[in-house]
C-alpha cells in the first residue's frame, strides 16, 4: 500500500511565501532607516542646543566675575570687569573671555564708558576699563573658547532700544567686533561695537549656525538677563 502526500495543507499550516518575506525585510529596513535618520538629527539638534548653552553658560560665567570682581593674576585694580569679545573672521569659530583691566585707574587716559575721571578714580566705585577688548598684552585674564563639532557663529548684533541693529553678517555687515561687559557697581550690561560703547545699545545677539543649517540665539539683555532661543533676533 502506497501512501501519497496531500498538496492542499490546511491554511494554518503552510509556510510563509517568498514574497512576504521581502515585504516584511523592506518593512524592517524603512523602519530602521527611519529610527536611524530621527536619530542622527536629533543628536545634531542636540548638539547644536549644547553649544549655544555652553556660550550662554561662558557669558554668564563673565556677568559673574564681573559683578563679583574677582581677583585674578595681572589684576591690580578692585572693581574690575569682565567681557566677552567677538570678531567677524571667515568662519566664526571661537570668541574671548577678558578681564576690562585697561586702562587702569592710575592711567591718565579718560574711560568714557565707566566715565570715571580725576578725582572720581580715587571713589570706593571707580572702575578700570574701556569696556572693549584691547589685546591680550592690555585685558589681562585672556581666553579663548573655540567651538567644536563643527558649530560656527553665524552672526552677531547690537541693538538699540529701537531694535535698530548692527551686525557681522546681516544689516549692510557693518560689524567687525562686538564687547560685552558687566562690571560692578552696576548692573547693566556694556555694549560695544567696532571698539565703541554706546549706552544706546540695549541688547546683543549672537547667532550659532550648525553644519546642517539649524540655528540657535543668544540674547543678552542690558538688564543682564541672557537667554537661548531658536526664535531670531531681536
Amino acid at each position: 500500500m502506497t501512501a501519497r502526500l496531500n498538496p492542499c495543507l490546511p491554511a494554518g499550516r503552510r509556510g510563509v511565501t517568498l514574497i512576504e518575506l521581502l515585504v516584511v525585510f523592506a518593512i524592517i529596513m524603512i523602519l530602521a532607516m527611519v529610527i536611524i535618520t530621527s536619530q542622527t538629527a536629533f543628536n545634531k539638534t542636540l548638539l547644536l542646543a549644547n553649544t549655544a548653552y555652553d556660550v550662554a553658560l561662558t557669558i554668564r560665567s563673565a556677568e559673574t566675575f564681573g559683578l563679583g570682581s574677582r581677583i585674578t593674576s595681572g589684576i591690580i585694580d578692585k572693581n574690575t570687569g569682565y567681557g566677552v569679545h567677538f570678531k567677524k573672521t571667515t568662519p566664526i569659530k571661537s570668541f574671548m573671555l577678558f578681564a576690562d583691566t585697561f586702562p587702569a585707574l592710575t592711567d591718565p587716559v579718560v574711560v568714557t564708558c565707566h566715565l570715571a575721571s580725576g578725582a572720581d578714580k580715587q571713589r570706593p566705585d571707580a572702575t578700570p576699563g574701556n569696556c572693549i577688548y584691547n589685546s591680550a598684552e592690555e585685558n589681562a585674564t585672556a581666553m579663548t573658547y573655540s567651538l567644536g563639532n563643527g558649530m560656527t557663529i553665524s552672526d552677531f548684533c547690537a541693538y538699540t532700544s529701537a531694535n535698530a541693529a548692527s551686525c557681522a553678517t546681516a544689516h549692510n555687515a557693518g560689524l567687525d567686533q562686538l564687547d560685552i561687559v558687566f562690571s560692578r557697581p552696576n548692573t547693566k550690561t556694556f555694549i560695544s561695537a567696532n571698539s565703541l560703547y554706546s549706552s544706546t545699545y540695549t541688547r546683543a545677539c549672537i547667532t550659532l549656525t550648525s553644519p546642517q543649517g539649524g540655528l540657535r540665539h543668544i540674547r543678552v539683555e542690558q538688564s543682564g538677563a541672557i537667554s537661548v532661543s531658536s526664535i531670531p533676533c531681536p
